[in-house]
């Protein structure tokens, strides 16, 4: 199907306005997207015609709730390929990571860790997906270890067998880097962990909201994503598992429980079993609704669309002397998350300049610290397209650029 971006930019009321004067050009996506009136609607509504606690309720309004909530769910799973008791709302995929970091490490996991055993990362995570599993290994004693990165931005794999080894009992990588645009080879990661019998954990923060993710076909134990970064409000995330049941639970209280004595509690089953205490109800419903809106564009066509945008903006950075980009400088295997420096000029203060023209830009180190250490730089300037962005948003950011580098250098 086509991809009618303008019609799509006229669902983003904030689109309308102007920032120092000029017409708003969002390019930072890949901290939070906004998001479309058809999002908002269903969460007014909902807030405004049918809300109340969910599960356990006899009356009207809390029926009507969990039933929205639980739709929600079913909608959620079938967006990434799951069953609806596989998916587990949390509040962001930190939470979700979280989860199961912390699970892994108490009584009764599936995987018992201590001295002598090793967690692999790669040194392109975002720290939603490094520090937990730092503190993991250092209430467990197992030791952390981690791929590094080629030159391009990539992972590099000549030494996955001795980072993924027999003592390895969980690996953690991310579907797409937030820093580096790079989209890392899944099925070559997988196949490695589970020569060795490592459990898989995914943070597919950068990935679900660009492009088709069909969790099973991946064959991966976790993988996470985060609902502010497609389109729905932000304090809803996603936890996908294989066999959630296995771990035990992350949080105790309301909701989770099977039956509670004195002496002592069992606990209910996946998904329930993780979302204690009231959830996250009209945000559920909100993600819910974000998923429907991406489904009807078409996630091939959202994809088509965003390397578009990304060629046209690393041909466009490639033609300006003194700025680089980190990661791939091809569309292959990547995102549409492109970090650039400018040289001579000071990331925070690019990023301020381009903002007195109204372009939005992310800019520092991105939660992604050990990337801009590998590469030498304190901090990026990062532009992120989805798909309310066109072809001239990316020409008034490299525009941009151009001035930012006459102003800095005059």
């Amino acid at each position: 199907m086509s991809f009618d971006v303008e019609a799509v930019r006229k669902d983003f009321p904030v689109l309308a306005r102007e920032v120092h004067g000029h017409p708003l050009v969002f390019l930072d996506s890949a901290a939070s997207s906004q998001k479309p009136r058809q999002v908002l609607e269903a969460e007014r509504v909902f807030v405004e015609e049918h809300y109340a606690n969910v599960h356990r309720g006899v009356h009207t309004l809390s029926q009507e709730a969990t039933d929205r909530y639980e739709a929600a769910r079913s909608t959620v799973a079938s967006f990434i390929g799951a069953a609806q008791d596989e998916v587990v709302f949390t509040k962001n995929v930190t939470e979700s990571v979280n989860l199961v970091a912390y699970a892994l490490g108490n009584p009764g996991s599936p995987t018992t860790l201590g001295p002598g055993d090793e967690i692999a990362v790669t040194e392109m995570e975002h720290h939603s997906n490094l520090v937990p599993w730092q503190m993991l290994a250092e209430r467990t004693g197992a030791t952390l270890r981690w791929l590094g990165l080629t030159d391009e931005g990539r992972l590099d794999l000549s030494d996955l067998s001795e980072v993924v080894n027999e003592r390895t009992r969980l690996f953690a990588f991310t579907h797409v880097s937030n820093l580096l645009g790079t989209e890392n080879d899944l099925p070559v990661l997988v196949r490695r962990a589970k020569e060795v019998g490592a459990l898989t954990f995914v943070d597919g923060a950068q990935a679900v909201p660009h492009q088709p993710v069909d969790v099973h076909a991946l064959d991966v134990d976790f993988y996470g994503f985060t609902g502010h970064k497609m389109l729905a409000p932000s304090g809803v995330g996603v936890l996908w598992g294989r066999d959630l049941d296995a771990l035990p639970p992350f949080m105790g209280g309301g909701s989770m429980i099977e039956v509670v004595q004195m002496t002592g509690t069992t606990y209910a089953k996946a998904p329930e079993r993780f979302e204690a205490g009231t959830p996250v109800i009209s945000q559920a419903v909100a993600l819910a609704a974000a998923c429907d809106y991406l489904t009807a564009l078409g996630l091939d066509s959202v994809k088509q669309h965003e390397i578009a945008l990304t060629q046209r903006l690393l041909d466009g950075i490639r033609a300006l002397p003194g700025v680089s980009v980190l990661g791939p400088d091809t569309t292959e295997q990547r995102g549409s998350a492109v970090s650039f420096v400018v040289e001579g000029v000071h990331p925070h203060d690019v990023g301020q300049s381009l903002d007195d023209l109204g372009i939005a830009v992310r800019v520092g180190h991105h939660c992604a610290a050990p990337v801009c250490r590998r590469f030498g730089v304190p901090a990026t300037a990062r532009a992120s397209s989805y798909v309310y962005n066109n072809e001239a948003d990316i020409d008034a950011l490299l525009e941009g650029i151009q001035q930012v580098q006459e102003f800095w250098s005059a």
